[in-house]
Formats: C-alpha cells, structure tokens, sequence
C-alpha cells in the first residue's frame, strides 16, 4: 500500500513540483499508513528507485540515450547506465531515509499522547 501511495503521488507530482518533493510525500505516506520500520524504508526506496529509473529510460530510450551518455562522460560515470542506477539508488536513499523519519515521528507522537494520558 505504501509503495503504490508513494509511486502514484510522486509521478504525479513531480511533472509539476520539485525533485525533493518526494521527501515530503514518503515522509508522510509512511507516517500516516507505515507499518513498521523497515516497510516504510524499503517501499519508499523502491518506489522512488523504480519511478526514477522508469522516468529516465522513458526519456532516454526514444534519443538513443545520446544525453544520458554525455552526462555520464561528464560525471566521471563514462557508462549511461551506471548513472541511471546511481540516480535511482540516490533518490531511493531520500524517500527510504524520508519515509523512515515520518515512520519514527508518528511513532513519537502515539509514544507522547499515551504518556500524557498516564500523567
């Protein structure tokens, strides 16, 4: 559910909002509907990894990856591939570190509004 949440919003937010929008949806997605820890790190990675990578061979493919390789060369990648997965795994560290963050600060506030209850 958190990867679909995050896939869906994001594609469709990203043709009109910034790059690091993305932070903000995987931080909220999974602290609204995260189960554990380790969901809301691993969907929120593979989301952005995968609609990232999915967004650029969509781009790409059609010109024969002619800016993908020039980009590479530029960056020391030398390879249009490697940079695409580097790409992916860059944003995926985002949303996944962004989703594990909403994760914990939901789970600090349940934490805080019990503790208040008790006192």
């Amino acid at each position: 559910m958190v990867f679909l949440v995050i896939l869906i919003v994001c594609f469709l937010l990203q043709m009109i909002a910034p790059w690091w929008i993305i932070i903000v949806i995987a931080f909220a997605t999974c602290g609204i509907i995260g189960k554990t820890g380790k969901i809301a790190f691993w969907q929120s990675f593979f989301a952005i990894f995968l609609l990232w990578i999915g967004y650029a061979l969509f781009k790409s493919l059609p010109n024969d990856n002619v800016l993908a390789s020039r980009v590479a060369i530029m960056t020391g990648v030398k390879i249009w591939w490697v940079l695409l997965l580097v790409t992916g795994i860059l944003g995926g560290l985002v949303a996944g570190i962004s989703g594990y963050c909403g994760y914990q600060f939901r789970k600090a506030m349940l934490i805080k509004k019990t503790d208040e209850k008790l006192a």
